[in-house]
């Protein structure tokens, strides 16, 4: 394709060619002639070996020492991640030596779904996956049909990768298996068209070639309708009009075996249908598009279209009968929906010109300088909502005249509000950014060469894209930091042509990986973010045209030229530049890079190790390492903790992946041990140097992170001890199921593979290494095994397994878990004196990645539980026990996470409910499986209850143990009550303090809300202060206790309080406490009861002030009698009931004594007042006003008036009268002498009379009885009387009558 300019190597690098070749001249005495021989086409004269020969020896293989600028060249370089499996290399071997054909290029290609790599070479075609570590390669072989081929024989055009269309139908629908850590297919069906000879292939079942033999069409032509096309009746003569298919989709049928639909388009401006099944291939044209689009088409450009078919990934994502694909045409993008079945019926959903007279809608043509445009190929990202179009300009400068080709990237997205699942219309794109241009002049192609370029989007960075075209070129596009970079895949030995470039799929959920690229002879390369971010270059802004360009030189000068530019070295045995230093990860968008001056600490730091493991001595190292700022950094970013990491990490250099996972089974342990003896080395350099003591002052979380390195080899190595028992066991058995040796197989194996695998994802530079080697070596990323269980578990156990074969993998996982756990702690444990002080630092077994992971284990074991039924008495006791362990670990983890963030002053509710929801599951999950073990046991046992008692008490002493640390206060429950012990109880409350009274609380609360009241009373005997602590919110029985503890006077306050509460719920008295228990009412009996009670409390306690208590008792007294006076004369049935037992407010029951106009009534609602507070009287003035309205109104003052003036009465009689009505007696019980009341008299409220200057203004808020009277209707002729009344009433003394005051003259 086009060819941008790219960044040049310094003499050094090529220098460095020459050290390598020196360094792989050990293989040249082992090369086979074939390889010298002059007559293999393109091997450089330089000698340099090519990627697929045998691996460097060790001494090969030690890392050089490069420059700054060599590292620069090594960073930008492309990583060699899989070799060709052997059945390839062979095959091309023998196509170069028998000189088969003039163009010995092979084709292939690699599918993104299943990671399948394909490669067409001479007569058959091999099938692999291309993400297997080498020493797991399985490759498939088939056979082409000779009737597919240009006639049966291997000619110029059969091997060529333009003339081929291979589809993979994945028959399992990517479901992944246990065993099938990778992601692979285990059943798959392949669809291959080879465009020269227009014929059809379908091979129902590669993995299974021997049972299904392929079956294959006639040829296609214009005229082909609806046909079976077996084997028998393959070898029709070719018709004089064939078919140029453009593009080829396939999927399987819903509900069917071995069968799919294929969707093809033509250059005729037709779709084709082709029905694939074991019995024969149907086709069908099913299609017609540019007829239909007629208008929009101009003659001449239907050459090559429709370009390019694709399934839409969206609805990829559903079980569905249903498919969308998308058409890519001269002009337009369409959109159609396709049943999978073989009626092949089809709808268009939408259409969207790109290529038209609106520029927001897509490119606008007819501009100035254009003469034609072509959208080369069309690729939708992984979710389906972004597509990207290639699209390639032919324009002419009209100032010099010269001619050029701008290629650009057109991206158009659905619009905010459209369904994607079901679009309709003919607007539902727009575009997402501007067009982004690539190449804005690149050399002017002829249209062939255009056709066939292709795109590929969804790599890293995010948002590239890679073109490939027919010369065997891929260039990666990335829009970064306002402009356009481009990466070219390049070599700088022979390495063919690029046949294909995919995305490596990540083990993430909605995430791609590197672009991963497939060679003609180098096997298969990734480009890692990394490199395009780091040495992509802007497009050349000169023209590149070789057709009348100004600056026209010859073809191949250029090429020289570019090619001199290009001459870099690429990383050949990438994983060991792991080991050299380079251990950054592949994301580098926004990662700041490492200072000069942290990268010579570093360099300082390992030199002055490496003095002391020879010398022994660690003389004046704290003060050169302190001189070179080596303390300044924290966290993982510490110059100490990438040394220790770098110790943990190394890979081992003679540890191969062609010798299979053999190799990592015999040597694994001791390598472990060897990084573990070198940790420790390290550990005490930093305690002679003093630089341990500086670090536990000034960087505690550096210290941390490498004490925790330790943790993690010492887990590592437990772990690998675990697998080598499972290894050697000979119950094992799980190999048979997922497919693997039986040696190293079962769930733990599959784990590491599935670890490995997950980093070898995550960075390129290790995806030459074994899955095993890569889990054991990368030992500081232990706790991705915590990860790959909360996202990938049904990886490892499957619910398709038998359920005997889950229980086995879910107690092995579970004892891999424990089992890093315990060694972890042991560690910590033996070398606590190493560690800073913990506060604030959060161990890495407590993020939360670790309890997460260790959850869903223990979920799945939960669902486990209902099926132990299935298991003979000692697997189930295995099960529980190692669910149980499994329960301590993840519950000590929680517990750990939570304290951290308590120490940093961090949110940690969320995560405390999340640990107190999980405890409760598995605790009681837990003791539910040892009460029905126990019962299960006790059936068949004649053992007395004494001895089965202390079955069950051992059979649930390691669950107490657990749930007394983890406050699981209901299992402590349940475990004493079962058993029936008291005295257990009562230890365990003594001993389980927590906060909110612990553990004691909860037995307090068990028994209140269980109404064993009198058992929850005894206990206050023993625990004294706490259960006053808890019957604090429990009134009811609180003033018991404190009786108990002699608080007479807290008991009389608590009774007092009990009595006059309105919403308590408490029991009805103290003699039926036990049967009434905590759901009954007060009813008025209760009340005063209690009010009783409290005088005697009272009066036994004789506190500061207690005869005031007594007199407010006694107030509270008389109001409820006053209430129950007031129910019993209540003459409404309805109303009485609605009032029952309920304690009246003092206004409630004042309103219904007026209510009542009774003449006691009225007095006792003055009473009222007297016996409620100062602060109840000021605010109830009004109503106290009206109290004396009502008292005026129970005597018929205008008769008496009339009476008095008939008569003619004497003061004497008249004091006789007045003595009578209710004012006088009103007025005696508030003003009079004896008149009683809390805390304020009446006459401070409301006074008896008014100032003369007052009389006038009825309205005044300073009111008087006199006021209110005046508005009575007889007070103009009976004014005198009622006055007198209340004037007589004030100073009338019953006692001394004759100290009355005369009656009122005005």
């Amino acid at each position: 394709m086009f060819s941008p300019a790219t960044k040049k190597s310094s003499s050094a690098a090529r220098k460095n060619v020459g050290i390598r070749r020196d360094y792989d001249s050990v293989l040249l005495e082992s090369r086979s002639p074939l390889q010298d021989s002059p007559t293999v086409p393109n091997r450089p004269a330089s000698g340099t070996p090519a990627p697929w020969s045998s691996r460097l020896s060790v001494i090969a293989r030690m890392p050089v020492k490069k420059s700054d600028k060599e590292a620069e060249i090594d960073a930008i370089s492309p990583v060699f991640v899989g070799e060709f499996p052997k059945v390839v290399r062979d095959a091309q071997d023998i196509l170069l030596q028998n000189h088969a054909s003039d163009d010995p290029s092979n084709s292939g290609g690699i599918d993104k779904e299943t990671s399948l790599a394909w490669i067409i070479c001479g007569k058959r075609l091999f099938m692999w996956n291309c993400l297997s570590p080498t020493a797991f390669i399985g490759c498939v072989e088939l056979e082409l049909p000779s009737t597919i081929l240009e006639g049966g024989n291997v000619g110029k055009y059969s091997s060529n990768s333009s003339n081929w269309l291979i589809c993979v139908v994945n028959w399992n629908n990517a479901k992944r298996t246990a065993g099938n850590v990778i992601p692979q297919s285990s059943s798959a069906g392949i669809v291959i068209f080879n465009k020269k000879t227009c014929r059809l292939a379908f091979w129902p079942d590669i993995y299974n070639a021997n049972r299904f033999s392929p079956v294959t069409s006639a040829v296609l032509h214009e005229e082909s309708e609806f046909t079976n096309y077996g084997t028998e009746n393959s070898n029709k003569p070719l018709p004089q009009s064939k078919l140029y298919i453009n593009s080829l989709i396939a999927s399987p049928i819903p509900g069917t075996i071995h069968s799919c639909i294929a969707l093809a388009c033509s250059s005729e401006g037709k779709l084709w249908g082709f029905l694939c099944s074991p019995s024969g291939i149907h086709c069908k044209s099913i299609k017609e598009i540019f007829r239909q689009e007629s208008k929009n088409s101009a003659p001449g450009l239907s050459k090559g279209y429709p370009r390019s078919i694709m399934w839409h990934p969206f609805t990829k994502l559903f079980d569905k009968p249903y498919r969308q694909f998308l058409l890519l045409t001269n002009h337009e993008i369409q959109c159609f929906e396709v049943k999978l079945s073989s009626e092949f019926n089809m709808s268009k959903l939408w259409s969207h010109e790109i290529i038209g007279n609106d520029a927001d809608l897509g490119i606008q043509k007819d501009l100035a300088g254009q003469k034609r445009i072509w959208p080369l190929d069309l690729d939708v990202d992984s979710d389906g909502k972004v597509m990207t179009v290639l699209i390639a300009i032919y324009c002419k400068d009209r100032v010099t005249s010269s001619s050029y080709t701008e290629y650009s990237l057109l991206t158009m997205q659905y619009k905010s509000g459209v369904d994607i699942a079901k679009p309709t219309g003919g607007n539902v794109l727009e575009k997402k950014a501007p067009i982004q241009v690539i190449v804005p002049k690149a050399r002017v192609e002829d249209e062939d060469f255009l056709l066939s370029m292709r795109l590929k989007v969804g790599g890293k960075p995010d948002g590239s894209a890679i073109i490939l075209s027919s010369d065997g070129t891929a260039t990666v596009s990335h829009y970064w930091r306002n402009s356009t970079k481009l990466y070219q895949f390049d070599l700088p030995y022979d390495a063919g042509k690029v046949l294909d470039a995919s995305v490596f799929p990540s083990l993430e959920d909605s995430k791609d990986g590197a672009w991963a690229v497939l060679t003609e002879k180098a096997g298969v390369w990734v480009i890692p973010e990394r490199a395009v971010l780091l040495g992509g270059v802007e497009p050349p802004e000169r023209s590149l045209s070789r057709k009348g360009s100004s600056n026209d030189r010859s073809l191949q000068e250029e090429r020289r030229n570019i090619a001199a530019g290009g001459n870099i070295v690429p990383r050949r045995a990438s994983s060991e530049a792991w080991n050299a230093g380079d251990r950054q990860r592949p994301s580098l968008t926004g990662a700041a890079l490492r200072s000069p001056q942290d990268e010579d600490s570093e360099a300082l730091l390992f030199q002055l190790f490496h003095e002391f493991l020879l010398s022994g001595q660690a003389d004046g190292v704290l003060d050169k390492l302190n001189n070179s700022k080596a303390f300044e950094r924290e966290g993982e970013i510490n110059i100490f903790v990438r040394a220790s990491k770098s110790i943990v990490d190394t890979l081992a250099k003679h540890w191969t992946s062609s010798r299979g996972p053999e190799i990592v089974v015999s040597v694994v342990s001791s390598q472990l041990v060897e990084k573990q003896n070198k940790h420790q080395k390290f550990l005490q350099f930093l305690a002679l140097s003093k630089c341990h003591e500086e670090l536990c002052s000034r960087q505690r979380q550096s210290l941390q992170i490498i004490m925790e390195h330790g943790e993690k080899l010492a887990g590592m190595i437990r772990l690998r001890e675990l697998q080598n028992t499972i290894s050697q066991s000979d119950a094992t058995g799980f190999g048979l199921y997922s497919g693997s040796d039986t040696r190293i197989s079962g769930a733990l194996w599959d784990l590491i593979q599935l670890v490995g695998e997950r980093a070898r994802r995550n960075t390129v530079l290790l995806m030459d290494r074994d899955n095993a080697e890569v889990f054991y070596s990368k030992v500081s990323d232990l706790e991705e095994i915590f990860h790959c269980l909360e996202r990938q578990l049904d990886f490892v156990i499957s619910v398709e397994m038998p359920s005997l074969v889950q229980f086995q993998r879910a107690c092995e996982i579970s004892n891999a878990c424990v089992t890093i756990f315990h060694a972890a702690m042991q560690y910590r444990s033996e070398n606590d004196i190493w560690y800073p002080p913990p506060e604030g630092l959060t161990p890495w077994c407590s993020k939360l990645i670790i309890p997460r992971g260790l959850w869903s284990i223990s979920s799945f074991m939960l669902q486990l539980l209902n099926e132990t039924n299935r298991l003979d008495d000692s697997a189930r006791l295995d099960f529980f026990s190692n669910l149980e362990l499994l329960s301590e670990v993840l519950l000590e983890c929680y517990s750990g996470a939570i304290t951290a963030k308590a120490e940093r002053k961090e949110e940690y509710k969320t995560l405390l409910e999340e640990y107190w929801n999980r405890r409760d599951a598995l605790l009681n999950s837990l003791y539910q499986q040892i009460i029905l073990f126990f019962e299960a046991t006790i059936q068949n046992s004649t053992e007395q209850n004494k001895e089965q008692k202390v079955i069950l008490t051992e059979v649930s002493s390691r669950l107490l143990s657990v749930a007394k640390r983890h406050g699981g206060y209901q299992t402590m429950w349940d475990i004493c009550s079962n058993l029936n012990d008291s005295e257990l109880l009562r230890t365990l409350m003594h001993e389980s303090m927590g906060p909110k009274g612990g553990f004691c609380w909860f037995v307090f609360k068990k028994l209140y809300d269980s109404e064993q009241l009198s058992k929850l009373m005894r206990l206050g005997e023993e625990f004294q202060e706490e259960l006053a602590s808890f019957l604090t919110e429990h009134p009811n029985l609180r003033w018991l206790h404190e009786m108990f503890l002699h608080q007479f006077s807290s008991a009389s306050e608590t009774l007092h309080s009990l009595s006059l509460s309105t919403d308590y719920v408490s029991p009805s008295s103290t003699e039926n406490i036990e049967s009434c228990g905590s759901t009954c009412r007060l009813t008025l009996a209760n009340r005063k009861h209690y009010l009783n009670l409290a005088k005697i409390s009272a009066m036994a306690g004789r506190n500061f002030g207690w005869e005031v208590k007594m007199k407010r008792i006694e107030a509270d007294l008389n109001i409820l009698q006053l209430q129950e006076e007031i129910l019993r004369l209540l003459h409404d049935t309805e109303e009485r009931q609605s009032i029952g037992n309920k304690l009246l407010p003092p206004v409630d029951i004042i309103e219904l004594c007026l209510k009542m106009e009774n003449p006691d009534l009225s007095l006792h609602a003055f009473d009222i007042f007297a016996w409620t507070s100062a602060s109840f009287l000021r605010s109830n003035t009004t109503l106290l006003e009206k109290c004396w309205r009502n008292a005026a109104s129970q005597d018929d003052w205008g008769r008496l008036h009339q009476m008095s003036v008939t008569e003619g009465w004497s003061d004497e009689t008249t004091i006789q009268t007045l003595r009578r009505t209710v004012l006088f007696q009103a007025s005696n019980k508030c003003y009079g002498p004896e008149s009683q009341a809390f805390e304020v008299r009446f006459d401070e409220v409301l006074p008896l009379r008014q100032q003369s200057s007052e009389l006038s203004s009825l309205k005044d808020t300073n009111s008087s009885v006199e006021a209110v009277l005046m508005q009575h209707e007889y007070f103009p002729d009976a004014g005198k009387l009622m006055l007198s009344a209340v004037m007589l009433g004030s100073d009338w003394d019953a006692t001394n009558p004759g100290t009355s005051a005369a009656l009122i003259d005005h």
